[in-house]
């Protein structure tokens, strides 16, 4: 076994483990903290929580069926991989769901509530979008839509939020709303800290030996464009391929599978990027057009 299959391997298995105990974590801060106070959590799992309210169906059953077009949506489009670890992922996260409600509740305190379930859902979500997954079909809706427009994942998820957050004040009363939307902000400060890269963009420099063969993987895969550039070592003198590129958080998982999956002296940097202005995802109109000029390259 060569040392690249066995790094593959230890990181898949890390993977794994991030996501499974996420999902647990996440589930714990959920019904431990935050529905016994009815403190919405944004998403899928958000409207799971008012209609639980509405009728006698487990909120973990209502997170499985209402998840289940989002991931029939994105299986074609974000790949299989990414796919089947986030079914892992909301599976694990529902079935937790179950054992922690027959539990007694953490705190029936709001402002603890509030504090303390936003830092562990926060935990929680960091370690399963580190490991290369989701637990939240609108997660896999904003990746989709950010592809097709000018806009960031974090600006749509947002958006959806702030629409159920505005139901949760109707329902609940506006106190729980504006609990709700406060704990929405805890736990994205949190999974800053947690899942590294957690901004929507991020800016990726990669040098190797295998230029043509990393840009074709990457845009077949994960369907971003890639821009070529020349350098040369300072001790070696070698030409190197540089290449930049501008992914989603979701996708630096893939994108470092993708690399490692390359043999050969590969250098990569990861960058936070604040805004960016233009297309720089895969059109099908043009996508004959890149592969001939990759082809040619």
């Amino acid at each position: 076994m060569t040392k690249g299959r066995k790094k593959r391997i230890k990181n898949n298995i890390l993977s794994w483990v991030m996501i499974i105990t996420g999902a647990v974590i996440a589930a714990f801060a959920l019904e431990e903290f935050l529905a016994p106070n009815h403190i919405l959590d944004g998403g899928v799992t958000g409207i799971s929580m008012i209609l639980s309210h509405f009728i006698s169906w487990k909120l973990g059953i209502l997170v499985v069926i209402l998840n289940i077009p989002f991931i029939i949506v994105g299986f074609k489009k974000l790949g299989k991989g990414f796919i089947l670890r986030t079914v892992v992922a909301i599976v694990v996260f529902s079935a937790m769901t179950g054992v922690f409600e027959e539990m007694t509740n953490a705190t029936e305190d709001i402002i603890l509530a509030t504090t303390f379930g936003g830092v562990l859902l926060g935990v929680g979500v960091g370690l399963v979008l580190r490991g290369g997954a989701c637990l939240d079909g609108t997660e896999i809706v904003a990746i989709l839509i950010s592809k097709k427009l000018s806009i960031s994942t974090g600006q749509i998820i947002l958006f959806f939020n702030v629409i159920i957050y505005s139901v949760a004040a109707a329902v609940f009363g506006l106190d729980r709303g504006m609990y709700s939307l406060l704990m929405y902000f805890i736990t994205s400060k949190v999974i800053d800290i947690v899942e590294i890269g957690w901004d929507n963009t991020k800016s990726v420099m990669i040098i190797t030996d295998k230029g043509k063969e990393l840009a074709q993987d990457i845009y077949v895969q994960l369907g971003r464009t890639v821009t070529f550039m020349q350098g040369q070592g300072l001790v070696s003198s070698e030409t190197k391929d540089i290449l930049y590129c501008v992914v989603t958080r979701a996708e630096i998982f893939e994108l470092k599978r993708i690399i490692n999956s390359v043999e050969g002296s590969t250098f990569t940097t990861i960058s936070d990027v604040s805004e960016v202005v233009g297309n720089h995802v895969k059109s099908s109109r043009k996508k004959i057009q890149i592969e001939k000029t990759l082809a040619e390259k």
